[in-house]
């Protein structure tokens, strides 16, 4: 395992809470640690087969320039743009700082954390995966019938079945 990590992007955005913020702006610092295998991209010496960090700062800044409210917001769409982007994070923390928030006194910066650790495994034949809990897993897949999750988190306690297990249960 390794970690790819982007510490200190700089960004000047319009998130919080207030219209005077989203109005004036603030400096905004961005922090990314990935933890995927690299042992592919180490021996074929090929950029597509790891996390491209450059791909990995254009979603930062795609998502910094959309104003928002809330620093959770901005976090989770950071995390949600590189989990969707790489298909392979066995974990992902985001860390977004507003510098100097305007609050009533001195504060250097306030932060919020979001951290997830996506290598499960299969519930069926307990081989490691890779699950999201989003649109791309079957307990939140709309093209999985209902009384066939509702049957599958029953049996399986909520844990997720590799493609192969799961092809078991499809119709």
């Amino acid at each position: 395992m390794a970690v790819i990590a982007l510490e200190g992007m700089y960004f000047f955005a319009r998130h919080g809470y207030y219209d005077e913020e989203q109005l004036v702006g603030n400096e905004f610092v961005v922090d990314v640690y990935i933890t995927t295998r690299t042992t592919d991209a180490a021996v074929t010496d090929d950029l597509r087969e790891t996390i491209n960090y450059e791909t990995v700062y254009t979603i930062c800044q795609l998502v910094m320039k959309r104003p928002t409210r809330l620093l959770e917001t901005v976090a989770e769409r950071i995390g949600l743009g590189i989990r969707h982007q790489f298909g392979y994070i066995k974990s992902l923390k985001v860390r977004v700082r507003k510098n100097n928030p305007p609050l009533n006194g001195p504060v250097a910066a306030a932060w919020v954390e979001i951290d997830g650790q996506y290598e499960k495994r299969c519930g069926k034949c307990g081989k490691p995966l890779i699950c999201y809990r989003d649109h791309t897993c079957w307990c939140m897949d709309s093209r999985v019938p209902v009384k066939t999750r509702e049957h599958l988190r029953a049996r399986f306690d909520d844990n997720c079945l590799c493609p192969n297990c799961l092809k078991f249960y499809e119709q």
